[in-house]
């Protein structure tokens, strides 16, 4: 898989990224296991905000179930070698694109900004999952994040896909890309931190 290709990122992960996750384990899969449970939490926070918008409710409402699965599956990767899940960590790096989300603007608007950048979000866990499922000496750990990196690269598309069925394909793929540039001065402006997923 491309990353650059395929999910559009003009950016790759810093490779000094991969080195320092490996010795800090705990923190990774405690930071993972609270990215998956917001993402949880957004997919929820979408539906009750936008119930009323094409394909929100049938499509999130799956993936609310898959995300708190994959917030279990790493507790299990916890429990396994032992570890405990420690307290939730500022995310810089979603705080950051967040702030990217245009305000004053309609509903429909507003529904396609956070669509778009949710799906941003899940392209980067994409990406940084397959560093993982490269690099990591555990080969447990490798083949737990390869499949995660499927199943992101699954949501991602989902992300896209909604955006695209509520608004013109051109102006959402205008917007795509500019939030694809302004992601990369994001990943720029933060130094990789082998504690965070992103």
């Amino acid at each position: 898989m491309s990353e650059k290709n395929i999910l559009g990122l003009k950016l790759p992960t810093d490779p000094r990224w991969a080195d320092m996750v490996k010795s800090s384990l705990e923190d990774i899969l405690t930071d993972h296991a609270y990215c998956e449970q917001k993402a949880a939490s957004t997919c929820i926070s979408i539906i009750t905000k936008f119930p009323d918008f094409k394909g929100i409710v049938e499509k999130l409402s799956p993936l609310v179930t898959e995300e708190w699965g994959h917030f279990r599956m790493v507790l299990r990767e916890l429990k396994k070698r032992k570890l405990s899940l420690g307290p939730q960590r500022k995310d810089v790096y979603v705080n950051e694109l967040m702030k990217l989300v245009r305000s004053g603007v309609s509903r429909q608007e507003l529904l396609v900004e956070r669509l778009l950048v949710f799906a941003l979000i899940e392209a980067r866990s994409c990406e940084r999952f397959k560093v993982l499922s490269e690099q990591m000496e555990d080969e447990d750990l490798k083949r737990f994040y390869h499949d995660l990196m499927v199943a992101e690269a699954g949501h991602y598309s989902l992300f896209i896909e909604l955006a695209n069925a509520q608004m013109e394909e051109e102006i959402v793929r205008k917007r795509w890309n500019e939030l694809l540039l302004a992601e990369a001065e994001i990943m720029k402006s933060l130094e990789p931190r082998g504690d965070r997923i992103h």
